[in-house]
């Protein structure tokens, strides 16, 4: 998945997901939190599989905290006919969703943003020098 798209989050708490990542996502997906951002992470049917097989594969010591987390937020969501999802309250306050939100897609995965908390981040990032020292690691 790529690109970025800002769409605003109506009074019921609902949000359009652009037509191409509904494409890529599918009929169902499923919606929960980051674990190493406050925001919230996007997995398609088949994404969702293969975490689980991840979680899956280990030990239970290893992996019972962040699943509790993943699993317990969690929500499978199926766009209405406006392409909209219903994002949870509890899921809006974990990523300081307010009204403008950015959705960005990430490799195989789309990632929902505070517009505001999106902006910040990734001009620091832009700005860090990271991006160099990762394309020499990637070999570009």
């Amino acid at each position: 998945m790529t690109g970025q798209y800002q769409h605003s989050i109506d009074a019921k708490g609902r949000l359009f997901i652009p037509a191409k990542l509904r494409e890529e996502l599918g009929q169902t997906f499923y919606v929960t939190i980051a674990l190493t951002d406050h925001c919230l992470t996007v997995y398609s049917e088949e994404g969702w599989e293969k975490l689980t097989e991840q979680f899956d594969s280990l030990p239970y010591t290893k992996s019972r905290t962040a699943a509790r987390l993943i699993y317990a937020n969690a929500a499978k969501c199926e766009p209405d006919a406006q392409g909209r999802i219903l994002l949870p309250q509890k899921l809006r306050d974990y990523a300081e969703l307010k009204k403008d939100v950015v959705v960005v897609g990430v490799s195989k995965r789309a990632e929902i943003w505070d517009a505001e908390k999106w902006a910040s981040l990734e001009n620091a990032e832009l700005e860090s020098g990271d991006l160099a020292a990762i394309a020499e690691a990637l070999g570009i």
